[in-house]
């Protein structure tokens, strides 16, 4: 086995350590979102919903969908704002992946 096979090994190696650190950072990952001039504020994680806050002056009995639709928007907006966060990988990283692995 010679060198060029030691050298892929080693570019195999550290291609799993920075997927694995990618993995853990999106893991950790939080954003919060809010609508309404923030009446509603969400936080998401990549599991879960972590908080939600809803200011009582924007609940109204006869507005139910109202508040449906600013916990949307502000969910849209943690959303957005979790995904910016997610690494990217490397150039050259990506090369012989399967397409949408990540």
């Amino acid at each position: 086995m010679g060198s060029g096979f030691l050298k892929k090994k080693k570019q195999a190696r550290e291609m799993q350590n920075q997927i694995m650190e990618m993995q853990s950072k999106m893991q950790n990952a939080e954003a919060t979102g809010s609508a309404g001039n923030g009446l509603v504020t969400i936080t998401l994680s990549t599991t879960e919903i972590k908080m939600l806050k809803i200011k009582p002056e924007c609940v109204d009995k006869d507005d139910i969908e109202g508040l449906e639709d600013l916990i949307k928007a502000a969910y849209k907006d943690a959303a957005a704002k979790l995904e910016a966060q997610q690494p990217s990988l490397p150039p050259g990283l990506a090369q012989g992946l399967p397409p949408g692995l990540f």
